[in-house]
């Protein structure tokens, strides 16, 4: 099998992992699962990822980067003032939210499952938050706010996705860009050139 085989399959191996572990929860896939919903042998699986731990990790390394990707994406297309696009995260996550497979953010629900046994868990999730507590510093910092306030403009993030997994309703990230245009506001005042 060449390279090209082999990540194509490991690929599709991930794609089911990914929705079968988001969807219903780590725990609650066993590796037969993630064979019949990916359409290796289990023989194969397990060559791939000689352990469900293993296999855990890899879908949340993959996911995280995907995820941050995305998000970034967005961002870079918002286009507008530093400000601006500090405010389209909170425009992000209200699409994020509203889609119908929604289930909150897999690594606070792995790290539920799964941090106090898999330290391999618990790292991956740390590393997502400290990732975009990071990038929310820098555009926090861009828009001229210290980074003291993109820690809280993470904090805002971070809550809106649990409010919004936990109620189903994507609303949160609405009520939380209005906090964070509130926590930006005085960076904003003071980069306006002086009128008269």
């Amino acid at each position: 099998m060449d390279g090209g085989d082999e990540t194509a399959i490991r690929t599709q191996v991930l794609d089911a992992a990914e929705e079968l572990f988001y969807g219903r929860g780590i725990q609650a896939v066993g590796m037969d699962a993630v064979r019949s919903a990916s359409g290796v042998t289990l023989r194969r699986l397990y060559q791939l990822f000689p352990s469900k731990g293993e296999l855990v990790e890899a879908y949340l390394l993959r996911r995280d980067r995907r995820w941050r990707e995305e998000l970034a994406a967005a961002v870079d297309r918002a286009g507008g003032s530093a400000a601006d696009r500090v405010l389209a995260v909170f425009d992000w996550l209200d699409r994020w939210f509203a889609a119908p497979d929604f289930r909150g953010c897999a690594f606070v629900n792995a790290f539920g499952e799964l941090g106090g046994t898999a330290p391999e868990v618990a790292a991956a999730a740390r590393h997502h938050k400290d990732a975009l507590r990071g990038y929310l510093a820098g555009l926090t910092v861009e828009a001229g706010a210290t980074a003291a306030t993109g820690d809280h403009i993470a904090l805002l993030a971070e809550g809106a996705i649990t409010l919004a997994a936990v109620s189903g309703a994507p609303s949160p990230a609405r009520s939380a860009r209005e906090a964070a245009r509130l926590l930006l506001a005085p960076a904003v005042e003071s980069a306006r050139p002086p009128s008269g």
